[in-house]
């Protein structure tokens, strides 16, 4: 937090309540900040010392416009990137991106100004502020907001007010596939269930299909200089292929490069998947080596490994950084999540590679149970080996409890800290 106040310099600071807690060990750090106010809605709880109430900051305010002109092209909003891999980046983005974005989710996401979104994530997470909240509100639709992102929350409350939208990393979609009141209410109400912001593997998704056989899937995805959605994939086409990321959104452009920056058309050979069109940012603020890099050959740069299986049509192979190079071979860490995945006794697993004196990267498997089960190492290894090619299989399985596993308040399982956190677990073992 303290990164991101300092880095945006920023004057105005607002916490709610309820999220102090997560603000205060930032405060001595600040160096811009000249005005801090203060929200209760969280819990009812008054300002502290040094803090001015909003709503009295709001009162004692002006009821005029400012005077200053507003063009569609102007910086309009600074969101920095989650850094599951390195320091977040800011991303700047203009009226007219987010605009058109809204219109291309309204139309791709087929959303109706009937519809009831309940809205899970934090609104300072880009894909539930910006892909579903605001274009829902541009429509006229309902938005309900969920204080708390606890899986049994969003059980009852789609239950409560009768969701028809619903919007999940697939970390949480799982965990509440799991979760032991899923059968206990009335989740009839979704017509359409979205996911994004990470890979859903395989094998949770066709059951969670199976469970809400009345509801519609799509996939979204996408990244924050995008937004942030790139393409999109709906349910006829993950009936079709449970992998796909679907096409490009509309008005979006995709194509896929080699490491040389040459457009590859053939279809099932992998590259990195690049963006074109009207919702790609301005620029990193203050980062204008990283703006060009993402802007090589006027593409923008995602850092995703992607596959075309049909034409116009990709899958999301792995991010760059989470391949794996183990004994001169290249490893997608998603490929082994897959098989993992259907262990019966897996709740979550992520696969990175850590050093080895002998491999340089060794495949490694982090793996929680689910409720109330055990994991034993060697079954992991012996379904590796029954599905995978040798230098795939991983050298070791680590069993963490489920709330031990890093994410970020979005859901995502922060890679980055597990290899940071296991960086020595090989020297360990040899010791």
């Amino acid at each position: 937090l303290a990164y991101c106040i300092n880095h945006s310099e920023a004057k105005v600071l607002i916490v709610e309540d309820s999220l102090f807690p997560r603000l205060e060990p930032a405060l001595d750090h600040l160096k811009t900040v000249k005005t801090f106010l203060w929200s209760n809605q969280g819990s009812g709880i008054g300002p502290k010392s040094g803090w001015m109430d909003f709503d009295e900051f709001f009162k004692n305010s002006p009821s005029s416009e400012p005077d200053t002109v507003l063009n569609i092209e102007d910086p309009v909003q600074m969101t920095y990137t989650s850094g599951t891999e390195t320091l977040p980046k800011c991303v700047v983005l203009a009226n007219e991106q987010l605009i058109a974005q809204y219109v291309g989710c309204i139309i791709d996401g087929e959303y109706e100004a009937k519809d009831v979104l309940l809205n899970t994530m934090p609104i300072y997470h880009c894909a539930q502020r910006d892909v579903f909240m605001m274009p829902i509100f541009y429509l006229g639709g309902t938005n309900v907001m969920l204080t708390e992102p606890k899986v049994d929350l969003i059980i009852r409350y789609v239950d409560k007010y009768k969701a028809s939208m619903l919007f999940l990393a697939p970390t949480v979609w799982i965990g509440l596939l799991r979760h032991p009141d899923f059968d206990r209410y009335d989740l009839s109400s979704l017509r359409k269930c979205y996911y994004g912001a990470s890979i859903f593997p395989e094998e949770p998704l066709k059951e969670l299909m199976r469970k809400l056989p009345q509801a519609r899937f799509y996939q979204y995805y996408g990244q924050t200089e995008l937004a942030p959605y790139h393409t999109v994939a709906k349910h006829e086409e993950i009936l079709e292929y449970t992998r796909t990321a679907g096409r490009s959104g509309l008005n979006m452009e995709s194509r896929l490069e080699n490491d040389s920056h040459e457009e590859i058309s053939e279809l099932g050979v992998s590259g990195e998947i690049c963006a074109r069109g009207p919702h790609v940012m301005l620029m990193y603020y203050k980062d204008p080596e990283k703006t060009e890099q993402a802007f090589r050959c006027g593409w923008f740069h995602s850092g995703d490994i992607a596959v075309m299986y049909k034409r116009g049509y990709f899958e999301i192979v792995d991010r760059k950084k989470d391949m794996i190079k183990t004994g001169g071979e290249n490893v997608s860490s998603r490929e082994v999540e897959e098989v993992i995945y259907k262990h019966p006794d897996v709740w979550e697993v992520a696969v990175v590679g850590l050093p080895h004196e002998k491999w340089v990267e060794a495949v490694t498997a982090i793996v929680t149970p689910k409720p109330g089960r055990s994991i034993k190492k060697e079954e992991i290894i012996e379904l590796c080996r029954k599905e995978l090619s040798p230098f795939k299989v991983p050298k070791d399985v680590i069993v963490l409890k489920p709330e031990e596993l890093p994410k970020t308040p979005s859901g995502k399982i922060m890679k980055r800290e597990l290899r940071m956190i296991f960086k020595d677990h090989y020297k360990k073992n040899a010791g």
